[in-house]
C-alpha cells in the first residue's frame, strides 16, 4: 500500500476539521477568531523575544508593539463582519449573498514577521470557516510551531475541532510547494521566488510584491513633525517592514533645513561619495541585497561598512547619486538606511519616486507628507502604487492603522504592477466564496432601447 505523504496527512486532518468547523455559527466562529488574536496580545512580550532570538532580526520593543497593535486592530476590524450564511440582502437589486468557506488555506509565512503573519492569516482563514496549514520560513520554524500550539490550546477550550490550524514543523521548499498544490487557496508572504511559486501552484493565490516605499515631503508641512514620522517608520523593527520608508524626496530650497532636522533627531547624514559607496557595497554586494544586513541595527551595518557613526544614531541617510537605475541605493533596503533626493517642481518629486518604483517596488506603497489635497491627489493619480500613506509613518500604517481606512493586515497586495491578484490589503473577504441568489424583481423598471442609449 502506498504511504501517504506528510502533506497529504496534513490535508486529511485539515479536511475533517474544516467540515466540522463549517457547522459553527457566526458567534462561535468569532469566539475562535478572537481567541487567536488574544493569544498574541496577551503573550506579546514572550513571543517578541522568541522571534528576535530565533530569527536574529528586528527590535524586541517594536515586535512587542506589533504583536499588541496588529492583534487588536485585526480583531477590531473582524468582529462585526458577517462571514457565515447570509451576509447581505440587497433588496433594491434583488440579490442575496451567502458566504461559504474555500476549504483549506495554505499560508507561507516569512522570517521577518514570524508571529503576526501566522496570527493574521489564521484569523482571516478561520473567520471564513476554513482550516489553515502554515508553512513557515525555516529560520522561524520554532516560533511558528510554538504559536500554533498556543492557538490550538485556546481553540480546544472553545470546542473547535482538532487540526483546524496546522503547521509544517520542519519546513522545506519541497514541502511548501507540495502544500501549495494541494490546498484550496494560497496566501504567500515572503520573497519574490516564493510568491511566484504560489502563483504557479495552479491554485488561487494571494501574494505580495517587493516594497520600496518612496517618501515625498511637500513644501507646506511642519518639517520637524514630518521628519519624526519618517524616522519612526524607517527605524521600526530595524527597517524590516516591507512598507517602511526607503527614501526622502525633499524640495531643493528646503533640503538643507530638512537634513538638519534629520540630524537633530538621530540621523547620520552622508554626502561623501566614498562613504556612500562603502554602504552601497555592504547593502548590495553584486547588486543584490545582502541577507546579513536585513533587520539589523545601524551599528551593525556601519561596522560592516567600516564607517564610524555617532553612538546615538537611529538611521543612516545617504545623499542619492542619481534616481531610478542610476544608483543601487534606490532599491529596497530592509534596514535603517535611507537615500535622500532634491526636487524642484512637485511633478519632479513624483517623477523621482516613480523612477525608483520602476526599478523595484512598483505596486506596493508610497508615503507623502503634505497639507495640499491637490498634490496628494496628484501623487495618488500618477504613482503606480496600491497605497499612498498620507502624513503617517508608512511602516506602521500602510498595513492598517487606527486613523486610516486601510484594512488591518500583514499581506499588502500590489496589483498587476507587482504581479499580484489584488491591489488592496488582504483580509477575510478574500478567503471566502460568495453564492449570489438572484431574485425576480417585479418592481424593476425595464428601460426601452432609446432610453438606454440616450
Amino acid at each position: 500500500m502506498e504511504t501517504k505523504s506528510y502533506v497529504d496527512l496534513l490535508m486529511e486532518k485539515g479536511r475533517r476539521a474544516q467540515k466540522e468547523f463549517e457547522k459553527f455559527s457566526q458567534g462561535q466562529v468569532d469566539e475562535v477568531v478572537k481567541a487567536i488574536g488574544k493569544v498574541v496580545y496577551d503573550r506579546a512580550e514572550e513571543l517578541a523575544k522568541m522571534a528576535v532570538d530565533e530569527t536574529r532580526m528586528g527590535v524586541y520593543n517594536d515586535k512587542v508593539a506589533k504583536n499588541k497593535g496588529k492583534s487588536k486592530m485585526i480583531w477590531k476590524s473582524l468582529k462585526d463582519k458577517k462571514s457565515v450564511g447570509i451576509i447581505e440582502e440587497d433588496i433594491e437589486n434583488a440579490i442575496i449573498k451567502v458566504a461559504k468557506p474555500m476549504g483549506i488555506i495554505g499560508a507561507v509565512t516569512p522570517c521577518t514577521n514570524p508571529i503576526v503573519t501566522p496570527m493574521c492569516n489564521s484569523m482571516f482563514a478561520l473567520k471564513g470557516r476554513n482550516a489553515i496549514v502554515i508553512a513557515p520560513h525555516p529560520r522561524a520554524k520554532k516560533c511558528a510551531k510554538y504559536v500554533v500550539d498556543l492557538f490550538n490550546e485556546e481553540l480546544k477550550k472553545l470546542g473547535a475541532p482538532e487540526h483546524l490550524i496546522q503547521v509544517i514543523e520542519e519546513p522545506s521548499i519541497e514541502l511548501t510547494n507540495d502544500l501549495m498544490k494541494k490546498v484550496d487557496a494560497v496566501v504567500a508572504t515572503g520573497g519574490m521566488g516564493m510568491v511566484k511559486a504560489a502563483y504557479s501552484s495552479g491554485k488561487p493565490a494571494y501574494g505580495v510584491g517587493a516594497g520600496n516605499v518612496q517618501c515625498i515631503i511637500d513644501r507646506d508641512v511642519d518639517i520637524e513633525e514630518a521628519v519624526l514620522k519618517i524616522i519612526e517608520g524607517r527605524t521600526f523593527d530595524n527597517g524590516i517592514i516591507c512598507s517602511g520608508e526607503q527614501s526622502i524626496i525633499a524640495p531643493k530650497e528646503k533640503f538643507s533645513e530638512i537634513m538638519k532636522a534629520f540630524k537633530k533627531n538621530g540621523a547620520y547624514y552622508v554626502e561623501d561619495e566614498e562613504i556612500i559607496e562603502k554602504f552601497a557595497k555592504v547593502i548590495f554586494p553584486e547588486g543584490i541585497i545582502n541577507g546579513k544586513i536585513v533587520g539589523q541595527s545601524v551599528e551593525f551595518i556601519a561596522n560592516m561598512a567600516g564607517v564610524n557613526i555617532p553612538k546615538e544614531t537611529k538611521v543612516i541617510v545617504l545623499k542619492a547619486r542619481g534616481y531610478g537605475d542610476k544608483d543601487l541605493l534606490c532599491k529596497e533596503k530592509m534596514c535603517p538606511v535611507m537615500v535622500a533626493f532634491e526636487y524642484d517642481k512637485f511633478e519632479d518629486a513624483i517623477h523621482i519616486a516613480q523612477s525608483n518604483l520602476e526599478v523595484e517596488g512598483k505596486g506596493h506603497s508610497c508615503a507623502i507628507h503634505s497639507n495640499s489635497m491637490e498634490n496628494i491627489k496628484l501623487a495618488g493619480d500618477k504613482l503606480t502604487v496600491s497605497r499612498l500613506v498620507v502624513n503617517q509613518p508608512s511602516a506602521t500604517c500602510a498595513g492598517g492603522g487606527a486613523k486610516n481606512g486601510f484594512a488591518p493586515t500583514t499581506t499588502l497586495g500590489c496589483g498587476s504592477w507587482g504581479n499580484n491578484s489584488i491591489s488592496e490589503n488582504l483580509d477575510y473577504k478574500h478567503l471566502i466564496n460568495i453564492s449570489r441568489i438572484g431574485l425576480y424583481n417585479e418592481n424593476a423598471k425595464v428601460l426601452t432601447d432609446e432610453e438606454i442609449w440616450n
